[in-house]
């Protein structure tokens, strides 16, 4: 999960106020992130998109599996006492000619599995940076309402994995109020859409 430094917002103020005077907050992102109606919401989609991969890679392979199966009842004709030499040197060139399907199909699949993990991770990222922005401009609305002149991530983490924010006094929690701003804009964006696609349908 990404990590936020230990400064989401600053006043631009702060030069001109006293310290006694400034106001400190302080969110949890984490907990905004997961209770976000918008993240369940983008994680669903991205499992769906997940399994639609993987169900396009179990169908390759499949065919790759077919593949080799054919190949074992050709290698087993090839070594069969029975048959005539024609035979053998016949079915002998249809595995080869399979043998180089299979290798062709595998390097193919792998290559896209390869590909289709990497658009996935890349998928997964954007989604995240996307609803943490969001989240953030929520919290950067909220504090400037309230006039906080800084807000403080208190799950943000350093380098060495040990909590940035260590302690904390007289600061508000504002985490609570920015889940349900945040899921407040969320219901309330189907509405506003409604009239646009209303009027969309319209001869």
């Amino acid at each position: 999960m990404l990590r936020f430094s230990i400064l989401i917002l600053t006043s631009a103020f702060l030069t001109s106020a006293p310290a006694a005077d400034l106001k400190f907050a302080v969110v949890d992102m984490s907990k905004a992130f997961s209770e976000f109606q918008k993240t369940q919401e983008a994680a669903d989609k991205f499992k769906g998109n997940v399994e639609k991969a993987q169900k396009e890679m179990n169908d390759r392979w499949a065919v790759y599996k077919g593949l080799m199966d054919t190949m074992q009842k050709l290698k087993k004709e090839i070594s069969d006492p029975i048959s005539s030499p024609d035979v053998r040197n016949k079915k002998a060139g249809e595995f080869e000619e399979k043998a180089r399907e299979a290798r062709a199909l595998e390097q193919e699949i792998t290559e896209a599995q390869n590909r289709r993990t990497n658009q996935l991770k890349q998928e997964d990222v954007e989604i995240r940076r996307d609803l943490y922005a969001e989240i953030v401009a929520v919290v950067r609305d909220h504090a400037k309402a309230q006039g906080f002149d800084f807000v403080f991530d208190k799950t943000g983490a350093s380098l060495s994995t040990v909590p940035v924010l260590l302690y904390y006094k007289d600061a508000a929690d504002i985490t609570d109020q920015v889940i349900v701003e945040l899921n407040k804009k969320r219901d309330a964006a189907p509405a506003a859409d409604a009239p646009a696609g209303a009027a969309a349908g319209k001869p």
